[in-house]
């Protein structure tokens, strides 16, 4: 933290302009040693754009720059920071920050801009992961529900969640103090109702939150399905680009094929797969096994079937994998002459959802897609959530967990004292999800995943 930092906090490449970023006390100083403008910017207000150049540690002039101070406490870390607007280019912004780390200054660790204002109480653990969502939201309705969490809405639930847990306890920490007390300082019918009250408050909060990750992360979908039955086609027909090589010759795709579109507000990331059969081919087998691979990732299976072809041991192998997990049968070739009908694939198959589709002539194509996000959604509209993480999520689903097994205890007469603990984990859970004592490695795994600069 004593340190001061500096990156680029725009993208490299050509542009108009490139922000470099410095941070910590001394900053406004240290960019003095090679800002030259009508003042220095120690004598300009906080905030002020000032036109200056910037100078090499040889005396040369490289660049012509605005640059800005912010004052400590009033900056996007909270400490002293100051920003060089270079002009745009890989050259500038570089030449910058090398004069920069030679006079004291060091390169920024991913997300260190964000985890300083994190640890210098400008913002709380929820708010700065809500920043990459921010960022990385690809639809409206994402960039909005990581909104309301950098707004700092879903961190007050919490807290107000937390509250109510912490005062339940001390009520029952009290009755376990002074056991002499006939009537006790909560009933355990107040305990229970309390407890109820809180759970279905966490239930609707965990529902939000669901909603969010769905936005945030998308729906992981395979398609998958033996060689030729046009996976690839079905890929493109869902881009509406030619993303994939097709083909007539069957195992064309032998590696895993990835990209996204949004539909209804939802991130769809799709995985074309290679074609699952028994193959001696070294690169398809390859091929193959990350297929099997994908099957066990998605969140959706897309199991697509030739329509014009006769069901094969290898589909009835594939339906039996695929039918304990959550997946959809898309009968592909819809505009050829029928060799399987939807009847059949019914009956063959009686617990799984079947589309019939043409994705050469993209018919049946959007009701798909629709059918894709309902059986993540259950068709509810997905809006209105909160942008969170799979890490706070399985905090959130564990504080609720200690909280029903506290329940249980209360209702069977079990003691206080094992009601206590089961709370404490609950409160545990809720303290890791806010960052209250964050220990350093879940710092660590938090702010890796930004990008430098951030």
């Amino acid at each position: 933290m004593e340190d001061i930092i500096t990156a680029l906090a725009t993208a490299w490449g050509e542009s108009g302009i490139a922000v470099v970023r410095l941070s910590g006390e001394g900053s406004v100083s240290l960019a003095d040693k090679i800002f030259t403008g009508q003042k220095k910017l120690a004598g300009q207000p906080a905030r002020f754009l000032t036109l200056g150049r910037l100078r090499s540690s040889d005396g040369e002039l490289f660049d012509e720059v605005l640059a800005v101070r912010f004052a400590k406490g009033a900056s996007y870390t909270a400490e002293e920071s100051v920003e060089i607007h270079c002009h745009g280019g890989l050259l500038p912004a570089q030449k910058c920050m090398e004069e920069l780390c030679s006079m004291g200054a060091r390169l920024a660790q991913p997300g260190e801009f964000t985890r300083r204002a994190f640890v210098n109480g400008r913002i709380d653990l929820p708010q700065a992961e809500a920043v990459l969502g921010v960022i990385r939201a690809e639809s409206d309705e994402a960039l909005y529900a990581s909104s309301r969490t950098l707004q700092g809405a879903f961190a007050e639930k919490l807290r107000s969640f937390l509250d109510d847990i912490t005062e339940l306890a001390a009520f029952m920490e009290v009755d376990l103090d002074f056991p002499e007390e006939d009537e006790g300082y909560i009933t355990k019918e107040d305990s229970e109702i309390r407890l109820v009250d809180m759970i279905s408050a966490g239930e609707a909060l965990l529902a939000d939150c669901r909603s969010g990750l769905i936005l945030r992360e998308g729906i992981k979908t395979a398609i998958i399905g033996r060689p030729n039955v046009g996976k690839s086609s079905l890929l493109n027909a869902l881009l509406k680009e030619d993303r994939a090589i097709v083909t007539s010759v069957p195992g064309t795709t032998r590696d895993r094929i990835e990209a996204t579109f949004t539909h209804k507000g939802i991130p769809i990331r799709i995985i074309d797969t290679a074609g699952i059969r028994e193959t001696i081919d070294e690169v398809e087998c390859i091929g193959v096994n990350q297929s099997l691979k994908s099957i066990e990732e998605a969140d959706l299976r897309v199991w697509v079937i030739d329509a014009g072809d006769e069901l094969s041991e290898e589909d009835m192998e594939l339906g039996g994998r695929v039918s304990s997990m959550k997946h959809l049968v898309v009968l592909n070739k819809s505009d050829i002459p029928q060799k399987i009908s939807l009847d059949q694939l019914k009956k063959s198959f009686p617990s799984s959802r079947v589309v019939s589709v043409s994705a050469l002539k993209s018919d049946g194509i959007e009701e798909l897609k629709d059918i894709m996000v309902n059986e993540i959604t259950g068709g509810i509209k997905v809006t209105g959530g909160y942008g969170v993480t799979s890490r706070q999520i399985e905090c959130l689903s564990a504080a609720l967990t200690s909280l029903r097994e506290t329940l249980k205890i209360v209702s069977e007469g079990l003691g206080d004292d094992l009601a206590i603990t089961c709370l404490s984990d609950s409160r545990s859970q809720l303290a890791k999800l806010l960052g209250i004592d964050a220990t350093e490695n879940l710092l660590d795994t938090v702010f890796s995943q930004f990008c430098i600069g951030k």
